[in-house]
């Protein structure tokens, strides 16, 4: 047997005082006087031995009482059977995972709520004066205190699912820096409660534990279930076009060791059903679908893709914007004495272009940063600022087109252009009476699959004849070139950017291409790809994202704007920071939400001063959606070198928590010696009133 609080033994020596009242007993006698002398004699001597052994079991009694209440006090227990047991001068960490793949369901209740109510269960065995800590993977600032088993039942039930995992070394180096905080002496405990997911647990072999410290391992689950879940989406086109055909693939996958054989999937804009398709998914495997659709309207459309997969069904829709026929911003710079009629005539009358044509000599380089494409026309000689602007703008994912000057300044394009890995510009001088073919261009490729449609995909294209004035070193793909291979028009790719290269000015007396079929699309595509595709769905994952917005509005007369996120009646201010027209924000975590706030997949709307300035999509990250958990035994293998780290069957087990207080807590014996007291309290209460 030994004691949890032994100083409480030097209470033994009040056991002492019944003994000392017994030997002096301070009462003084008084002397009577009677006639029959001899009668009272032995009335006398029958008395005073009933007394004695009246005062005697008093005082045994009343001593066994002192010493029951004191041995309750110092908390007497036999070992628990592994000899270590729970430290009470350390800091026992409890962790609850309320990730999203706790909603799983075993016997109709979430794997949350059997956490839950284990934890409020194994709460009641730890003893009074216990320091208790309580983690999430919140990772909130009320994690930081320590608590008695009271406080921390209390703050169970506020507990939400959140959208951000923690790898399992995150969770132990937290539980290890706050319990220094508190007991720098080690000889803590760690007590997890998870489903152990594999896909977000992260590598366990780098769990390390102080050799005084445990951590126990309490699996929450079942077997693993069959998911299937939206893995990506995206455009085959740069962008939506209004009244048209698109494209949309969508990325499925299954986790489960079962092929998933026609499953129908939708696919809705603003709530109505646009297309649809059936998809079969091999085995923990992917697939890949595409819908076709139509789209009336433009502007930011809500869609998601959606289908039934029971019984995991938090990940069964995947939300995200469409932004259709977005205004393609074009900006045409034109040099001295060039005419600059074909150019205008493709962008300048077409809705789906803004078109601004400047003199390059007049030009504010500040308007770079607000355009998707920029066509230097004739320019001898590009230097400077405009160069470096020019330069800052390709890596920053816009696309340039120079189409060059009848008498180029080599030195200055080739300074220009080796940025871009362009290199050796030279002058052709092959202006000839009769110019030379273009080469047909390869209709399969990715700039040229969608201009040329079925019909005309075997057909002879007349190709015009051109002249050129430059020629140079071909880096990246040529989109069309001479019969003898020579580039005339070169597409490199920049970082995110695009830089295209023609090699000789469009006016007639250089060729005919400018006039040419082929030109208007040509030139419909290079602007169509200058379009940076927004961000259609934002993950939970990423605490931070960034946002582009339009010219923050004139009339919001405050110095600094506040933008709040909105979704159904919840309406909160994240944490942000807006430089120019990048709105950065910060998503708040689950606990620093109102009362029955919860961030869940869907639409929010970006707020300022009450307009909505846009439209975003959240999802969860498909890394919850992965069900293949450790079992226990992959858990005790991967951790049998770690001698104090000790992982429990799983928790549904009836006996969980018996055998956890059996194991680490021992048998504790304070409620016998409490109940021992009372009773030798009731004997001497007895004693005195019936023995009289």
């Amino acid at each position: 047997m030994q004691f949890l609080y032994p100083f409480f033994l030097w209470g033994l020596l009040a056991a002492a005082i019944p003994l000392i009242i017994h030997l002096f007993n301070f009462r003084r006698t008084k002397k009577v006087y009677f006639t029959n002398v001899a009668f009272l004699r032995a009335v006398n001597t029958t008395t005073s031995s009933f007394r004695k052994l009246k005062h005697l079991l008093i005082m045994a009694a009343r001593m066994a009482f002192i010493i029951a209440l004191v041995l309750a006090f110092a908390q007497p227990f036999f070992p628990s059977k592994t000899g270590v047991g729970i430290k009470v001068g350390g800091i026992s960490s409890l962790y609850i995972d309320n990730s999203l793949s706790m909603q799983n369901e075993l016997d109709k209740k979430t794997y949350l709520d059997k956490a839950i109510n284990k934890v409020e269960e194994l709460l009641l065995s730890f003893p009074q004066g216990s320091q208790l800590q309580l983690i999430t993977n919140d990772f909130s600032a009320d994690e930081h205190a320590v608590g008695n088993t009271q406080q921390i039942k209390e703050r169970t039930t506020s507990i939400k699912f959140t959208h951000s995992p923690r790898t399992l070394e995150q969770v132990l180096n937290r539980q290890k820096n706050l319990a220094s905080k508190h007991n720098s002496q080690g000889g803590n405990q760690y007590i997890w409660f998870s489903d152990f997911q594999k896909s977000t647990a992260g590598n366990l072999s780098k769990l390390s534990l102080d050799s005084t410290d445990r951590l126990f391992l309490v699996p929450v689950q079942s077997k693993a279930i069959q998911n299937v879940f939206v893995d990506s989406v995206w455009l085959n086109t740069p962008f939506v076009r209004e009244m048209q055909v698109n494209q949309l693939s969508v990325k499925l996958f299954n986790t489960g060791e079962n092929t998933v054989e026609n499953l129908p999937v939708k696919l809705l804009i603003d709530g109505v059903q646009v297309s649809s398709t059936i998809a079969t998914i091999p085995a923990k495997s992917s697939t890949v679908d595409t819908f076709s659709f139509n789209i009336q309207g433009k502007g930011f459309k809500k869609a998601n893709i959606s289908f039934d997969d029971t019984p995991i069904t938090f990940d069964n829709d995947y939300f995200f914007v469409l932004n259709v026929a977005p205004k393609i911003k074009v900006l045409h710079l034109s040099g001295q004495n060039t005419a600059g009629k074909y150019l205008p005539a493709v962008f300048a009358n077409d809705s789906v272009f803004a078109y601004r044509n400047y003199a390059a000599s007049n030009v504010d380089v500040g308007l770079f940063k607000t355009v998707d494409f920029i066509i230097l026309e004739g320019l001898p000689i590009i230097e400077g600022s405009m160069k470096l602007a020019l330069e800052d703008f390709v890596k920053s994912g816009g696309s340039l087109m120079l189409i060059p000057n009848q008498s180029p300044d080599l030195s200055s394009y080739n300074g220009f252009l080796s940025a871009f890995n362009i290199r050796n510009i030279q002058d052709k001088k092959s202006i000839t009476a009769e110019a030379t073919p273009l080469a047909e261009p390869v209709k399969s490729s990715s700039f040229f699959v969608d201009i040329f449609d079925n019909s005309t995909q075997k057909e002879m294209i007349q190709m015009p004849n051109q002249n050129a004035i430059i020629t140079w070193q071909a880096v990246g793909e040529k989109l069309l070139n001479f019969r003898n291979n020579q580039p005339f028009l070169t597409v490199s790719m920049v970082a995110s950017g695009r830089v295209y290269l023609l090699g000789a000015p469009l006016d007639v007396q250089f060729g005919e291409f400018a006039r040419n079929a082929l030109f208007v699309p040509i030139m419909y595509k290079i602007a169509a790809q200058s379009v940076v595709q927004e961000q259609t769905a934002f993950s939970f994952e990423s605490n931070t994202i960034s946002v582009v917005l339009d010219e923050v509005k004139a009339e919001v007369n405050v110095r600094q704007p506040i933008f709040t996120l909105k979704r159904n009646k919840m309406e909160f201010i994240p944490v942000q920071h807006l430089v120019g027209n990048v709105l950065t924000i910060e998503l708040p975590k689950a606990n620093q939400l109102n009362e029955n706030q919860l961030l869940e997949s869907g639409y929010y709307e970006l707020l300022l001063a009450g307009k909505v300035q846009k439209v975003l999509a959240f999802n969860h990250d498909h890394k919850e959606s992965m069900m293949d958990f450790y079992s226990v035994s992959e858990l005790r293998n991967l951790l049998a070198q770690k001698k104090n780290i000790q992982v429990f069957d799983r928790l549904d087990d009836a006996d969980f928590v018996s055998t956890f207080k059996e194991q680490n807590f021992g048998v504790a014996l304070w409620k016998y010696f409490i109940i021992a007291a009372l009773l030798f309290l009731a004997l001497e209460i007895f004693i005195i009133k019936m023995m009289k």
